[in-house]
């Protein structure tokens, strides 16, 4: 009766609800109520105050003035030209609790006490000295190091005075009088002091513009005691008096009050008393570093101070702390303005997001501000921020709206979100609201979800999740309200997966008893298979199979009869399916090696096991390579599109040759395949013929094991199909040198009434440490000219063929030509002249449309080069190259001029 109960689904969807209740407060879950919260920030739209305006300390400012911190004179200067522009406030986000103190002032002033000292101690003995000084005889003043040194002079030290002071002596004589001296070297240093205490200055600056407010950072924590000493009076006035705190009894029953603050960090005493007001700046992270709520109010030993935020809206609106009311547990109060807060007086910010690059706020930079390029007068009754959003100055914040916010920003959307009443809530009944979604999820989940079928549970589960997700949507853009659905949600997703999960494997368990009795109907038909030859369909019905090592000697003995029939590929599929599970098994590591080293030599000849050209397994797993014709076959070089080119030796001679070859059988009906085998042993003999510097040497040519094969010299380099794009152009000079070399070596070939019918960069081979460039492919196309491939594909490069060889006329060497032409054209544009959506379209442009002018895609081209062009791209063939050697004319006449310039 017990393990009944256990199994019902309202049992499972009781325990999935409690364990959602105990870890709803989890990090887990609360990150993903936040991730809605932020998802409705960012949806929500609302217009930002325009009384806010940011003066950035930023890249562009540090540049040009120098490295951060600055000398605080200039922070002076700023406030001097913001209160001549007529700003309402000023917020200084920059902190400044500690003095700064130029070493040139620190040497000032000791000098300045050093004197007052000696004024004040040794005034009758210096005088005393300096009569004796002036009596004495100039011979009895000898040279006596240090002397100058001592602010007074001893009488009985007068014979060893220094030599260097005989016109000191004349000039006492002469000016008995020295107060006026003095008084100049006393105001030189009260000038040098005055000029050098940039924290006086940036004090008189603050006192003068009477609007500047400080931030005064707190640090959050519970304290256990007292402060070592209270905050100095400047920063105690800023606090809210006992009668500006609301807490009516019953208001407040859990005794909630604001955040309570474990230290601050004042402002220095000359900077700090002389600020108009300093309010308190806290940064408040969630536990995913983000920022979201802004503490109007924090708790310092029981003293109430207003934030930064506070006291600048409160003065933009000329109000002062005394206009600032708390209350507990409910709300802020300025004046009429009433900002709706949580328990320990937090604002949720509403945080702005704007199309705009610089954001929902004006930002203009400090340099360009201080520097005059932007008038004070742009700031007139503003609130202006001051503060960094420069690379490594201060901290940058995370926001639902910017994962980089700097704190003036973040700033300034707080002080917007107090003065027009923009932010979230959450409303006494939302936490009422949320246990009461999760009861009625917990409902379906117990009671619905298990008596519908899996269709309906889908439907309704979906339609449940889409109510919570539009109902916080809409709450928090139309109501700024901020109730926390997603936990139901969530519930609602994990419980509908869950409860699922558990109908379907007890669904599956049912099936176990099926699969057993099908694994064996399985073993006996893959047998059945593999002796019928049909090993692939054997394959397919032993993997369905438990894989157990009598399932592994089935698949080994698969592979082995792959390998009989050379299909090695497949051979290694079987035997890293073994691995997958026991890569112990038998020797299968080694014979998984020895299949890909197979599979990736060269296989030739026809599907049966004994052909004599064919490669041989040796007993010991070694590899025979494999012979076509009298040439051992090495490895593959790459392949076209009817067959391969291997890298081959002619063991007698030892001489290395590219072989080409052709699976005419493949590619050819067998009623046209004689005719074609005639045909390309034809062309192969006229290409053997050719014998050209520019031209590729044929050696030989044959049929064995189905293919139809060319040996022919092997050449360094690779083609010239990588050169014809942009980024990998060769240099103008190059590319006519090569396309001169091809006109000379078709010249020839044509001299024969050998016509190649497919010119394209892929045919043309370049070695360039040789600088060797060789036609290759003589005589192949023209194999398959009036046929077609089993897939119906005429075979060549459309991009590169003639008007006339598109046409199907008579194609001549003028055809050749005008594909060397084409490939001119792309080598020195990287765009090939021609091109279409289709093929219909492109040689619908080959035939009938112009080319496009070379200079429109490279102005920096010679005219000669585009004029080579031109004539070798003309449609009629009478107005194009007549032959190779006109065009090599052109091209090296073109050559020496370019050369000359």
């Amino acid at each position: 009766m017990k393990q009944g109960v256990l199994k019902r689904d309202w049992f499972v969807g009781l325990v999935i609800t409690l364990a959602f209740l105990v870890f709803m407060g989890s990090d887990f879950i609360q990150g993903i109520e936040r991730d809605a919260y932020d998802f409705g920030v960012q949806s929500s739209s609302r217009i930002p105050s325009d009384k806010i305006a940011i003066i950035a300390i930023d890249d562009e400012s540090i540049s040009n003035m120098g490295r951060w911190p600055w000398p605080r004179n200039i922070q002076a200067q700023m406030h001097t030209l913001l209160a001549s522009g007529g700003a309402k406030v000023i917020g200084q986000t920059v902190f400044f609790t500690e003095p700064q103190l130029d070493p040139g002032l620190v040497y000032i002033r000791e000098l300045r006490a050093a004197f007052d000292n000696a004024a004040t101690s040794g005034n009758i003995a210096a005088d005393s000295s300096a009569q004796t000084l002036a009596a004495q005889p100039v011979e009895q003043i000898d040279n006596s190091p240090g002397v100058m040194a001592d602010a007074m002079i001893p009488e009985k030290n007068l014979p060893q005075i220094n030599p260097a002071l005989k016109q000191i002596a004349d000039f006492l004589k002469q000016s008995p009088k020295i107060s006026q001296p003095l008084n100049n070297y006393i105001a030189y240093l009260d000038q040098a002091e005055e000029t050098l205490d940039t924290d006086r200055k940036l004090a008189e600056s603050i006192l003068r513009a009477d609007n500047v407010v400080l931030a005064m950072p707190f640090i959050p924590g519970d304290p256990l005691g007292r402060p070592d000493e209270d905050l100095p009076e400047y920063i105690r006035s800023n606090r809210l008096s006992e009668r500006n705190i609301i807490d009516t009894p019953g208001t407040n029953p859990d005794g909630w009050y604001p955040l309570t603050m474990l230290d601050s960090l004042p402002p220095i005493t000359l900077i700090g008393q002389t600020a108009s007001n300093v309010g308190a700046l806290v940064s408040l992270l969630d536990i995913d570093g983000g920022i979201r709520v802004e503490p109007l109010i924090v708790n310092y030993y029981d003293d109430f101070y207003p934030s930064i935020s506070l006291i600048l809206a409160a003065k933009s609106l000329n109000l002062g702390i005394e206009d600032i009311k708390v209350v507990m547990s409910s709300s802020v109060q300025l004046g009429k303005l009433k900002i709706k807060t949580d328990e320990e007086s937090l604002m949720n910010t509403f945080f702005y997001h704007s199309d705009n690059p610089g954001g929902a706020f004006p930002v203009d930079s400090f340099y360009d501000v201080i520097q005059g390029k932007i008038p004070a007068s742009k700031y007139k009754d503003k609130i202006v921020l001051i503060g960094a959003t420069a690379l490594g100055v201060g901290t940058t914040m995370v926001t639902p709206v910017d994962e980089a916010m700097s704190p003036v920003v973040t700033l300034a959307h707080s002080v917007s979100s107090i003065l027009n009443e923009d932010f979230f809530i959450q409303p006494t009944w939302a936490y009422s609201a949320q246990l009461g979604s999760v009861a009625v999820i917990a409902l379906y989940l117990m009671l619905l979800l298990p008596r519908i079928g899996a269709a309906a549970g889908f439907v309704f589960t979906t339609f449940l999740f889409l109510l919570f997700f539009l109902t916080h949507y809409i709450l928090m853009t139309t109501q700024g309200m901020w109730v926390q659905l997603m936990t139901p949600a969530l519930l609602l997703i994990v419980g509908h997966v869950l409860l699922t999960t558990k109908r379907y494997l007890l669904t599956e368990k049912g099936k176990e008893r099926l699969d057993i009795e099908s694994a064996e109907s399985n073993r006996m038909l893959g047998l059945s298979m593999q002796g019928q030859g049909q090993l692939d369909m054997a394959f397919e019905k032993f993997r369905k199979l438990p894989a157990d090592k009598s399932v592994f000697e089935l698949m080994y003995n698969l592979a082995l009869d792959y390998e009989r029939k050379r299909q090695f590929n497949k051979a290694k599929s079987v035997y890293d399916y073994i691995t997958e599970y026991d890569p112990k098994f038998r020797d299968v590591a080694k014979r998984s090696n020895r299949a890909t080293a197979m599979d990736e030599t060269v296989m030739l000849g026809g599907g049966g096991g004994s052909s004599p050209g064919g490669t041989l397994v040796l007993e010991d797993g070694g590899i025979e390579k494999p012979m076509l014709g009298r040439y051992e076959i090495e490895r593959e070089l790459g392949k076209g599109a009817m067959g391969a080119v291997y890298l081959g030796k002619d063991p007698k001679i030892s001489r290395v040759v590219a072989i080409k070859t052709m699976a005419l059988s493949q590619e050819f009906e067998e009623d046209e395949l004689e005719e074609v085998k005639e045909r390309f042993f034809r062309e192969a003999e006229t290409a053997g013929r050719l014998n050209h510097p520019s031209i590729v040497t044929i050696f030989d040519a044959g049929d064995e094991h189905d293919l139809a094969y060319i040996a022919m010299e092997y050449l360094k380099g690779g083609d010239l199909a990588k050169h014809v794009k942009k980024e990998n152009l060769l240099p103008l000079d190059k590319v006519l040198s090569l396309i001169l070399r091809c006109a000379d070596g078709l010249n020839y070939a044509h001299g024969f009434n050998v016509v190649h019918r497919d010119i394209k960069p892929a045919n043309i081979m370049w070695d360039p440490e040789s600088d060797t460039v060789k036609i290759t492919d003589f005589g192949i196309a023209r194999i398959t000219d009036s046929s077609k491939t089993k897939t119906g594909m005429v075979l060549g490069t459309p991009s590169y063929m003639s008007p006339e060889q598109l046409a199907g006329k008579k194609v001549e060497g003028q055809s050749d030509l005008f594909s060397l032409s084409v490939m001119l054209f792309q080598m020195v544009t990287g765009t090939l002249p021609f091109s279409g959506d289709s093929m219909a379209s492109l040689m619908f442009k080959i035939a009938n449309e112009p080319h496009p002018d070379p200079k429109s895609l490279n102005p920096d081209l010679p005219d000669c080069v585009v004029a080579i062009i031109n004539r070798g791209l003309e449609k009629e063939t009478e107005d194009r190259y007549q032959n190779g050697a006109q065009m090599s004319e052109d091209i090296a006449a073109c050559l020496k001029s370019i050369g000359s310039n």
